[in-house]
């Protein structure tokens, strides 16, 4: 059984110890009514990593901590700013399943081994309230470390963090910051005390940590072999991190997840005068496979969402039967099986060696000839032509009756549209206003084909509940008034979308590109 709580502190540089004048500023604070000294505390910690320091390459911990109020396993992983998310579980002598499922994604399978012991004593302060409600803790650490890579390699500090309590205000920690800034107290350079100890015993250093290769390749910015492969590490970094989230089926990390594999494989089509198509078209196969076993979640989340507001937007006089209750009994059945489908793709082979592949083609990157070229002129090109397939896709759809071809059509114009905005998305940075408005304009047109498309797939889904219901011999009058208003939702945006893609096709971003 695992905890999860979300953990904010900084870090700081330890005053000498015969200085505490920076210990009565604190009760200045807003909010900061008392400082308790408590107990001290003997913490002894070994932290468990990947022989090449993967969960360190990409900011996250995993531990055993015995000692204090909170021991046992402790997995952080990085969130914005100055917090991370804590998830703990009961002290084991191996690793519990569940964290080594939570770090597959950065493991990718490899086997996690003791790294380094770090053994602090602790010294704790709570900073509480008026009412005596913590409101942050600050400790003063003395810290030693071992490195269980290295025989005999060893290193000693001081420090001193401050940590937010679950529920403060995090302007406290801004407070708190400033007051030990102005006694002249500075943040600590390491980020943490692992990273730290890696560095100081030679268990691992920054620079040969996994993932570690230079960003740009040896290429200069402007080029667009280094925008290109910014873009890809971002979004296999998102990947990655979002898959923890994926397995305890966090609100919106599906569609996140599914997003950032639709994202990559767009790039690595669009940009294959860039990155060699041969070294990337098994890479978007398997991005292909991993978001269409991300969709049938993703897919039965917006249809939940989608009828539910509309059964809730009805009259009541119009909600015949039980229509509420059945809806809900098939979204319980089918987000089920779904999700089940998505952590057997995840505990799967197949995506541990889609990490793999994405992981070598960030670290060794299959550049072409015009990866050194200026980026602008390279991504306009790349952009104009992800724009002529949609165009001819949008051609087509609109010379069609409506009708179930054309709902194909349209949807095919959907997908064009996607890869044009991505393409925009790549190239941005290098192209700046032209690139941001036509992304704008084109995602417009998106929006109006996605809300089509829903309505495709919302119908079907319509049509079984209500033979469904009608089989069990409740009234049909509900479900057809729901199909009958999505027909009429598509119609409306067949109707509405000749004018947004008229003005989509008319942006002087398009001519900007070219230049």
């Amino acid at each position: 059984m695992v905890q999860s709580m979300r953990e904010t502190e900084r870090k700081y540089e330890v005053p000498s110890s015969a200085d505490t004048s920076w210990l009565p500023e604190l009760k200045r604070v807003d909010g900061v009514a008392k400082v308790v000294e408590r107990s001290p505390e003997e913490l002894d910690a070994v932290y468990y990593d990947t022989d090449d320091l993967r969960l360190a390459a990409s900011s996250a911990v995993l531990r055993r901590r015995t000692g204090g109020a909170d021991a046992g396993w402790h997995l952080k992983l990085p969130l914005s700013g100055d917090s991370r998310e804590e998830i703990s579980s009961p002290l084991t002598d191996t690793v519990p399943d569940a964290l080594l499922d939570l770090t597959a994604s950065r493991t990718r399978g490899a086997e996690l081994k003791p790294v380094v012991r770090i053994r602090s004593t602790r010294e704790v302060r709570h900073l509480v309230d008026t009412d005596g409600t913590l409101r942050a803790e600050l400790c003063v650490d003395t810290v030693r470390a071992e490195s269980l890579r290295a025989a005999g390699r060893h290193a000693a500090w001081n420090e001193m963090e401050v940590e937010l309590a679950e529920d403060a205000d995090p302007a406290l920690l801004k407070a708190v910051d400033k007051k030990l800034r102005k006694k002249g107290i500075a943040r600590a350079h390491s980020p943490s005390k692992l990273a730290r100890a890696l560095d100081e015993t030679a268990a691992g250093t920054t620079s040969t940590r996994a993932g570690s290769s230079d960003d740009s390749a040896g290429l200069a910015e402007d080029r667009a072999g280094a925008q290109v492969l910014a873009y890809v590490r971002e979004q296999v970094r998102v990947l990655t991190a979002l898959d923890p989230a994926v397995r305890r089926n966090r609100p919106d990390a599906v569609h996140q997840m599914r997003v950032a594999c639709r994202r990559l494989r767009s790039c690595l089509r669009s940009y294959r005068s860039v990155l060699d198509h041969e070294a990337t078209d098994a890479v978007r196969d398997e991005l292909k496979w991993l978001a269409g076993e991300l969709g049938a979640e993703r897919d039965q989340e917006v249809l939940m969402e989608r009828l539910s507001g509309e059964i809730d937007a009805l009259p009541q006089e119009l909600v015949l039967g039980p229509v509420a209750a059945r809806l809900r009994v098939w979204n319980v059945v089918d987000s089920t099986e779904s999700h089940l489908r998505t952590l057997e793709a995840l505990g799967s082979r197949r995506y541990l060696a889609l990490l793999d592949s994405l992981a070598a083609l960030t670290e060794r990157p299959p550049l072409r000839a015009k990866a050194a070229k200026n980026a602008d002129r390279v991504m306009g090109r790349a952009v104009l032509k992800e724009y002529g397939r949609l165009a001819g896709r949008m051609r087509t759809a609109l010379e069609l009756s409506p009708g179930p071809e054309r709902d194909v059509a349209l949807h095919e114009a959907r997908k064009a549209a996607k890869k044009v905005r991505y393409a925009t998305e790549v190239a941005r940075p290098a192209l700046g206003k032209p690139a941001k408005d036509l992304g704008k304009r084109i995602k417009a047109v998106q929006q109006v084909l996605g809300d089509h498309q829903d309505s495709v797939v919302a119908r079907a889904a319509v049509r079984d509940l209500a033979v469904a219901a009608q089989t069990a011999g409740e009234a049909g009058f509900t479900w057809g008034l729901l199909y009958g208003s999505e027909q009429a939702r598509a119609l409306s945006r067949e109707q509405e979308l000749p004018a947004v893609w008229e003005h989509a096709s008319a942006a002087r971003a398009r001519e900007k590109l070219g230049r």
